[in-house]
Parts: structure tokens; C-alpha cells; sequence
């Protein structure tokens, strides 16, 4: 992986995931822009900057893009719980974006939705997003060491302003994206740090499978979902760190 020199942003959607995280930071001073609160330190040795956003594409844009405009930050890693879609996964299991799309991108006819690529992305021919393939590499080579290979998924992750609770629904996004997991902020930072030039990466871990019983799973499952995210961006900071010191 190449060396990343300065610092990295990591931004969560909600308390529980941020709250992980920030028990194993040390944090040097916060500054809270727009309502939310940053919190800048170190990580594993990184300088880092820390920030819950908000659920939802609005608020996770807004504080992506608060992020590089007030930190300098060199590389943005988004963080934090999930549903499953794909077949294979389970409740726990770690999925690596490669790449994000909006599936709630389009237009709303008499016929019904018609999704839309958006032409603004690094690749216009399907409008996704496509994550740092360092960052990615380092994402899962860091989730196999923490959850182990059996439990670490990569693929595209779909994001949109709605929780998924429908078995049928996620067929129709495993069908028209090749959906691994869904979640309602990934592809909008995704497009948010394209527009800055800066690479990122998203890791989730997956407190549900987005069928009839995801509202249930969620709740008994998403701290220990947040957990396993926190333990796999420790992990790849650990190495990132040691790959910093051989080069």
C-alpha cells in the first residue's frame, strides 16, 4: 500500500460508532462547525480527526465536506454499521466497499422510479464511485486479521435516504447493483470526497440483513457491529503505521 502522510479523517453516522472509536483515541482538542462536534488527536499514531455526522445522505455529506475543508485531511475513511444483502452474508460479517451508488438516484415517473447514473463520479459508464484501491486493500487485509476470511466481504455497497427492512427490496437492489450491503451514507461521501480529490474507503460491519426482522436485529446487534468496525480501523491503522515506518 502506498504511504499516506498527514492526516485521516474517520467519520461515523451514529453515537455508538463514534463512541468506540474515540475510546481508543487520544484526543488533543474538538472544535464543533455546524453542529457537530471534531474531535482532532492521534489513533494508532495517526493524526486523525474524528466526527459523528449524522444518519442520512445530507448529513454525512455535509460533514464530509466540513471534514476536508477545515482539516486538511488526506484520505477519508467512512465507518460504521450496515445491512446485509448479499446472500452470503451474515449478521457481524465485515463487507469492504469497492465501490458506492446511490440507488435512490433517478426519476420518479407515472410507471414508477427509474434510477439515473450520475454523470459526476469516476465512472460515468455506471455511476458509481469507486473507492482508493489501497485504502480497500488495506481495509480488508485489516478485517481477515480482526473477523478472519470467512467473515470479510468486498463488492459494492448501496446507499440511500431509507432503512431497509424488506426481503424483496434487497432483491432488487442485489439484482440492478450487485449489492453487497446497504446502508444511508456511503456513496454520499464517497461523491463528496471525488469532488475534493481525495481518496476513501468505506468499511461496514453488518448489524442486520435488511429483511422483515432488521429493525429487531439492528437494535440487539448494532454495538457489537460498531465494535468489530472499530477493531478492523484499528487494525489498518496499526499496519498503515508500520508500512509508514519500513518505507
Amino acid at each position: 500500500m502506498k504511504n499516506i502522510e498527514g492526516r485521516i479523517g474517520i467519520l461515523t453516522a451514529m453515537e455508538n460508532e463514534i463512541r468506540a472509536l474515540l475510546s481508543r483515541a487520544e484526543v488533543e482538542r474538538t472544535d464543533t462547525i455546524g453542529g457537530v462536534t471534531f474531535y482532532v488527536g492521534k489513533m494508532c499514531g495517526r493524526d486523525v480527526v474524528i466526527a459523528q455526522a449524522g444518519v442520512g445522505k445530507v448529513l454525512s455529506a455535509a460533514g464530509a465536506s466540513t471534514m476536508l475543508n477545515q482539516y486538511d485531511v488526506k484520505a477519508l475513511i467512512f465507518t460504521g454499521v450496515a445491512g446485509g444483502v448479499g446472500d452470503e452474508t451474515r449478521v457481524l460479517d465485515m463487507v469492504i466497499a469497492t465501490e458506492l451508488v446511490q440507488y435512490d438516484y433517478g426519476f420518479r415517473k407515472e410507471d414508477g422510479f427509474h434510477w439515473s447514473r450520475p454523470i459526476f463520479t469516476s465512472n460515468p459508464g455506471t455511476g458509481h464511485f469507486i473507492c482508493d484501491a489501497d485504502l480497500a486493500e488495506s481495509a480488508w487485509n485489516a478485517a481477515v486479521s480482526v473477523v478472519g476470511r470467512e467473515h470479510t466481504f468486498r463488492g459494492t455497497i448501496v446507499s440511500g435516504d431509507q432503512f431497509v427492512s424488506s426481503e424483496s427490496f434487497v432483491r432488487e437492489l442485489q439484482e440492478n447493483f450487485g449489492a453487497v450491503a446497504c446502508e444511508m451514507e456511503g456513496a454520499a461521501v464517497a461523491s463528496v470526497c471525488e469532488q475534493y480529490g481525495v481518496p476513501f474507503v468505506v468499511i461496514r460491519s453488518m448489524s442486520d440483513k435488511a429483511d422483515g426482522k432488521a429493525h429487531e436485529t439492528i437494535l440487539n446487534m448494532m454495538d457489537l457491529a460498531a465494535e468489530h468496525c472499530c477493531r478492523v480501523l484499528t487494525k489498518m491503522l496499526e499496519d498503515m503505521g508500520k508500512e509508514a515506518g519500513q518505507a
